[in-house]
């Protein structure tokens, strides 16, 4: 009976002791053996067995972090009392490192954010700190992780949460932001009013181009049509002219052939030279034009003088008299 209780007990014993010496670590962890106080391996995720007693395994998350850092008041460059807070996201690279190389992380980097944040905004001033939340985080994120490399450590981003400057100072750039905003209406509405002003002149201007261009375009269309009209009466009148010189030319050259078919006397012709003159001679025209063979004209009259006195004329005193001249095929000599 007292051997099955030692055996029952040594079983039990055996059991505890590998009980003890199976580890599990999870997916986003890793582990750090430890034996006899020394470090041995750091392992991955999944079932490790170790020596109790001998051999410890410390499990380090890898996953990424986040430290919130304390409000704290920050004296601007212009001395302006604020108060920053900050948030500061990290994951861990190297697990030997972070346990090894800092005793306690989380409080030597909100520590170390705090310094840096009275650095940081301590060279800013208010309004640079207030819009510059980019810079201010980039800066933060930079000098964080060059500190934090040796322990293992990379600092993801800093994201600072406010920057709160006192009632005073709060209420001075609300009337600072109220009158800024009422120069920007007043701006506003100045620019709106001038620019109608423009829109309207040049409406105006281009109103009275328009007017100007439909008189002159009038003026145009209706000096053409009097142009038009114009050459069209002249053309006219040219037509006419001409049918009229035609017509008078037609029955000139009927005439000629009449009286050149007729075979008229010295007698005749010499009648009609001087019905021709006579007509000529009216008074209407300025310029009277004489036949070139005007001595045989003379000649013709003197001969109708006689006949009408009953004399013949003497041959051998005057001599032979000229004969009219004979009927030429041209009118113009003719007239």
């Amino acid at each position: 009976m007292a051997a099955v209780i030692v055996l029952i007990v040594i079983a039990f014993v055996l059991f505890v002791f590998a009980a003890a010496g199976i580890k599990i670590v999870r997916p986003y962890q890793k582990g750090i053996v430890e034996q006899l106080g020394r470090y041995k391996a750091t392992v991955g995720p999944g079932l490790k067995l170790i020596i109790p007693v001998i051999q410890s395994l410390t499990r380090v998350d890898m996953r990424e972090q986040v430290v919130d850092v304390p409000p704290q008041e920050v004296i601007t460059k212009d001395n302006v009392t604020v108060t920053v807070d900050a948030v500061i996201y990290y994951e861990p690279t190297d697990a030997q490192r972070l346990i090894y190389n800092v005793a306690n992380f989380l409080m030597a980097i909100t520590k170390l954010a705090q310094t840096n944040l009275r650095n940081v905004i301590g060279d800013m001033s208010l309004d640079n700190a207030l819009t510059s939340r980019d810079n201010v985080n980039v800066t933060m994120r930079q000098v964080l992780d060059d500190a934090t490399d040796k322990w293992g450590v990379r600092v993801v981003r800093v994201e600072i949460q406010r920057i709160d400057p006192p009632i005073d100072v709060m209420n001075a750039m609300h009337e600072q932001m109220k009158a800024e905003r009422t120069r920007r209406a007043v701006v506003l509405e100045a620019d709106g009013t001038r620019e109608a002003a423009i829109t309207r002149a040049e409406g105006d201007k281009q109103s009275v181009i328009l007017k100007a261009e439909a008189i002159k375009q009038e003026s145009i269309l209706e000096a053409e049509g009097e142009a038009d009209a114009i050459r069209a009466v002249a053309d006219a009148e040219r037509y006419r002219q001409m049918t009229v010189a035609e017509g008078e030319a037609e029955a000139v050259r009927s005439v000629f052939g009449a009286i050149h078919d007729g075979n008229p006397t010295p007698d005749l012709l010499a009648v009609k030279y001087l019905e021709a003159l006579g007509t000529i001679a009216d008074g209407r025209a300025t310029k009277i034009f004489l036949p070139a063979d005007l001595s045989a004209t003379l000649g013709s009259l003197g001969a109708i003088a006689e006949l009408f006195t009953g004399e013949a004329p003497d041959a051998g005193a005057g001599g032979e008299s000229e004969a009219p001249p004979a009927p030429v095929d041209d009118p113009a000599q003719a007239d």
